[in-house]
């Protein structure tokens, strides 16, 4: 293996943090060619699709592949805006404005950067750019509320896989989840309760997350009960009877069983039990994607509508909200706090003092 250097390094740079925010990923633009780039790069994770490698490569190569990129397509040019993917786009949002925030409440050199586990911008690129700014503490913050193999992990792979390139590895820390933080919780909670201040309180709240095969569970993936316990105490903060709400999974894909109940289903059948009202909220999603603003807002407030029922609201992800940045600076500090006391017990030196102690000792500057 060839392993990269740190050209521009000089012992008169001050070390820096970064905090790399890593989400799942986009194509590129709304056309089938795009889309079967992304998906081609997407459903290859052996992390994603947990089959024998040799035989899923025919399936996808020779099937999916050549059917699926067309249909999605159509369903991202539904949610498609003038500036690109709004999970893109707002992931940007929060990236800068999380670049402001931590300029005003941390000490020294602090750079926020956003990857994208597939697609652009790629782990590799966004790990290049902290590299060159002397970063040599890495955050790495996934938008992930809740753990899973197929996504946390995943993200995990690809940043181990491009630091085995490094000669100078940096002191890296990951966050695997926030699934039951308060901040997190509370703010969920007071994205349903505007929107009950607005539009009433409905038949049913619904909580949706997007669904794994249900055998990942049963091998010890944590993503189910993570799902349930975030349901139950936003559901606790709200003061909601168990009659009140429910959760569901959503996004299923292929013909084995996946986590259940199954949403779309349930949708079905709602309008028969007497659910005539629901509003929905899918807490899973840290930024509203296809799969919120198109599978959510769009198709199933359809199917509910032609199966009887009569109002349906989706409850809008945290994206860019005061909230969500809020969650994320606590975060970073939470992680960041045994640096923090590292630094301080060993009076680590500023880059200034480096090139001094460097060059008395004879190093090229």
């Amino acid at each position: 293996m060839k392993y990269t250097s740190k050209s521009t390094f000089r012992h008169d740079q001050t070390p820096a943090t970064g905090v790399l925010l890593v989400n799942l990923g986009t194509p590129d633009a709304a056309t089938p060619g795009a889309v079967r780039r992304y998906l081609a790069e997407f459903l290859a994770d052996p992390r994603v699709v947990e089959f024998p490698r040799l035989l899923w490569r025919m399936v996808l190569h020779g099937i999916i592949l050549r059917i699926r990129p067309r249909h999605v397509a159509k369903a991202y040019a539904k949610i498609w805006t003038p500036k690109g993917s709004p999970l893109l786009v707002i992931s940007q949002a929060i990236c800068e404005k999380l670049q402001f925030h931590v300029n005003q409440s941390f000490p020294g050199p602090l750079h926020v950067e956003l990857a994208m586990r597939y697609g652009n911008p790629s782990i590799a690129s966004a790990l290049e750019k902290l590299r060159d700014k002397n970063v040599e503490r890495l955050l790495i913050l996934p938008l992930y509320p809740q753990y899973s193999a197929t996504t946390t992990a995943a993200v995990f792979d690809e940043i181990t896989d491009q630091l085995k390139q490094w000669r100078w590895l940096p002191n890296f820390r990951m966050l695997m989840q926030y699934h039951d933080h308060p901040l997190y919780i509370e703010a969920i909670a007071k994205q349903i309760k505007q929107t009950q201040a607005e539009k009433g309180k409905p038949d049913k709240l619904i909580f949706s997350f997007h669904g794994i095969p249900e055998r990942y569970l049963h091998a010890g993936d944590p993503y189910y009960c993570q799902c349930q316990k975030t349901a139950r105490l936003v559901s606790e903060s709200l003061n909601l009877a168990t009659d009140e709400w429910k959760l569901y999974f959503q996004s299923r894909f292929g013909r084995e069983p996946w986590l259940q109940p199954y949403l779309d289903k349930n949708l079905e059948l709602m309008p028969d039990q007497g659910i005539k009202s629901i509003q929905i909220i899918a807490p899973g999603f840290s930024v509203d994607c296809l799969e919120t603003l198109e599978e959510l807002a769009i198709q199933n407030a359809e199917l509910f509508k032609q199966h009887g029922g009569e109002q349906y609201h989706y409850i809008p992800a945290l994206n860019d909200s005061d909230e969500q940045i809020e969650i994320l600076v606590n975060l970073i500090k939470q992680e960041g706090h045994a640096w923090a006391e590292i630094d301080s017990a060993t009076q680590k030196p500023n880059g200034t003092e480096r090139a001094k102690h460097s060059t008395e000792m004879g190093a090229d500057k």
